[in-house]
Formats: structure tokens, C-alpha cells, sequence
């Protein structure tokens, strides 16, 4: 007989045998427990496994305890140095505030006091330009006047100071009334400036001057003459080319007219 068809007999009759013959049931009970392990010591294993499980399980939920608090403890690490940075920064935002204001209260009061400064020079420039221009009139009218007498008086030169009206503004570009200082001696005329100073603009403007005075009253200068204690360079040019005499300094002024 063959083995497969002795494992179908076994298969089919071994169960009724089992459960007919208490020594066949103690045999196969005998030999099963080399490789299966009985009830009691399965629920033993079962027991040991659940156990384990257990164990591990509460193992594992203090370990997740452990880490929790240690997280806690990190966030409340985090949360005490977000407040500190925090803290900080408003302190210096504050800091920088007060500085700001500070610089700015600073700068205010520098500007109060450049302001002040400038008034003041500003005050100082109209006082003494007013001084200064009220010295200049007087110091060319003193002149004018001592030179008038000298020469009117030791000379017989006649000294006219003339104010006539420019109607159609030639010398100005507009009306407005022009004053010279004329000297005259027999057939001599001279067109005389007197000033305490002369910039560029001046000789020009005294160049005209003279020539509107000779096209009115049709008679030519002999010599256009400045007489000013300063005369810039520019104006110095400018006399040169416009053929009027300059007498800025005492060494350097001669005499206008020879014996009479």
C-alpha cells in the first residue's frame, strides 16, 4: 500500500479512533505535546505575552511622559527667552526712541541757535552796511565839499554836483534821476565821480552817466575822472578800456590842471 493512501486512512479513521480509545487519544496527546504546547502552558505563554505587552506599554507611556515633560520644559525655556528677547527689544526700542528724540530736541535747539546766529549776523551786516554806507556818503560828501572849496576858492575851478532825470532810462534801463560831480576850469570840463568805492558795474554805470550828460547838454568831456579810495581790479580793467582816469590813492593822484 502506498503512503499517500495510508495518509487518507489515517486522515479518514484516525478522529473515530480518537474519540473511541482513551490510549489511542493519551498516545497522540503524548506525541503532540513535542510540538504543541498544552493549554495551560499556551495560557501561560499568553499570559507572559500580555504581561510583556503590558510592561512595555507602560514603558512606553513613560517614556512618552518623560519626553512630554522634558518638551514642556523646553517650551517653558522657549517662552521664558521669547520674553527676555522680547523685553529686550522694547528696551531698546525704547532706547532708540529717547535717543531719536533726544537728537531730535538737539538738533532743534542747534538750529535755534544757528537761526539765532543768523539773525544776529544778519543784524550785524545791516548795522554795519548801514554804517558803512552812511560813512561812505559822508566821506564822499566831506570830500566833495573840501574840494570844492580848495579848488573854487585857491583855484578858481568852478565844482557843480548836477542831479538831472533820465526820462527814457539810457542809463539805467529805466527812469530814474542821475547825479555828477562836473569841474570846470576856463575851457576845461571835466566829468568827475566821487565815491568810496567803485566796483565794475559802478564804471559802467558812471561811463554812461557821462555820456548821457554830454548828448544832453551837447558838449564832450575833456576827461572822465574817478576818484574812490577803493576801485576793484575788474573796474581797473574796465576804466582802461573806456579811457577813464582813476585816482585811488594819495601817491598816485596828480594835478588836474596846470597854471591858470
Amino acid at each position: 500500500m502506498e503512503s499517500q493512501q495510508i495518509k487518507q486512512i489515517l486522515m479518514r479513521e484516525l478522529p473515530v479512533i480518537i474519540h473511541q480509545d482513551p490510549e489511542v487519544r493519551r498516545l497522540i496527546l503524548e506525541l503532540s505535546r513535542q510540538y504543541f504546547a498544552d493549554r495551560a502552558e499556551t495560557e501561560n505563554r499568553f499570559d507572559r505575552i500580555l504581561e510583556e505587552m503590558r510592561q512595555e506599554r507602560e514603558e512606553n507611556s513613560r517614556k512618552w511622559e518623560e519626553q512630554n515633560r522634558k518638551w514642556e520644559e523646553q517650551n517653558l525655556r522657549w517662552e521664558e527667552q521669547n520674553r527676555r528677547w522680547e523685553a529686550n527689544q522694547q528696551e531698546l526700542r525704547a532706547m532708540r526712541e529717547e535717543q531719536n528724540r533726544r537728537w531730535e530736541e538737539n538738533q532743534k535747539i542747534i538750529q535755534q541757535m544757528l537761526d539765532e546766529i543768523h539773525a544776529l549776523n544778519r543784524k550785524h551786516d545791516t548795522t554795519i552796511g548801514a554804517l558803512g554806507a552812511r560813512l561812505g556818503l559822508y566821506t564822499e560828501q566831506s570830500f566833495r565839499n573840501a574840494l570844492r572849496s580848495i579848488l573854487e576858492e585857491s583855484f578858481g575851478v568852478r565844482v557843480i554836483n548836477v542831479v538831472e532825470y533820465d526820462d527814457a532810462g539810457e542809463v539805467f534801463g529805466r527812469p530814474d534821476q542821475i547825479e555828477l560831480d562836473l569841474v570846470i576850469k576856463d575851457s576845461v570840463f571835466i566829468i568827475c565821480e566821487i565815491s568810496s568805492s567803485m566796483s565794475k558795474a559802478d564804471m559802467y554805470t558812471f561811463e554812461r552817466k557821462a555820456r548821457f550828460y554830454e548828448k544832453r547838454h551837447e558838449r564832450k568831456a575833456d576827461r572822465l575822472m574817478v576818484i574812490s579810495p577803493m576801485v576793484s581790479p575788474q573796474a581797473q580793467v574796465v576804466a582802461q578800456k573806456l579811457g577813464i582816469e582813476i585816482y585811488t590813492h594819495a601817491e598816485e593822484t596828480a594835478p588836474v590842471f596846470g597854471k591858470g
